[in-house]
């Protein structure tokens, strides 16, 4: 009979011991493993490695069809649906078709209701943590986007970008005024 591992808090049971220290991570909220650049840490070796490649700039996956790379190979493989226009994960009330198992977890919130993301000053709740993280700006006023060449700070990238256009000078929305012909019609 396979020896099992449960775990002291939850039960869940696995194969071998460092699988199980692993899991009740979870738990214990430990993260052993810090990055030396940024201090970010982890629970895991594998993803701080993995997290390491963000400052070498090392990115070894390389999609064949438009050379784009990646630090993972699974963000490989989901961009190459982008080509393939493959979306494998479907939501069973709407049908709506993803090309990331996360994007359809997030999209069933929809449905669901559920908000597990809660800003701590306000208790607004979110369906997306990148949404409370972006929403709890309001109350710190952190501006985390600088423009490179002013210097100027922006609550948000897509301010940023906008504001970048009076450096470039490109307008992509400007729309042409027709002048219509002073001449009257008899």
């Amino acid at each position: 009979m396979e020896r099992t591992y449960p775990c002291g808090v939850c039960n869940k049971t696995y194969t071998n011991a460092g699988t199980r220290k692993i899991h009740e991570r979870v738990h214990t909220g430990e993260r052993p493993y810090c990055c030396d650049v940024c201090n970010k840490t982890f629970k895991q070796l594998q993803n701080l490695k993995l997290h390491q490649r963000l400052h070498t700039g090392d990115h070894p996956y390389r999609c064949d069809v438009c050379n784009k790379t990646f630090v993972q190979v699974n963000n490989l493989k989901a961009h190459q649906r982008v080509h393939t226009g493959e979306r494998p994960y479907c939501c069973d009330v709407c049908n709506k078709a993803f090309t990331q198992k996360s994007s359809l977890k997030v999209h069933q919130r929809v449905h669901t209701g559920e908000r597990p993301y809660c800003c701590d000053v306000c208790k607004k709740a979110f369906r997306e943590l990148q949404h409370v993280r972006k929403h709890q700006r309001m109350h710190t006023g952190e501006r985390p986007y600088c423009c490179d060449v002013c210097k100027k700070t922006f609550k948000k990238l897509e301010c940023m970008r906008i504001h970048q256009r009076v450096h470039t000078r490109k307008r992509p929305y400007l729309l042409f005024v027709v002048k219509h012909s002073s001449k009257q019609v008899a």
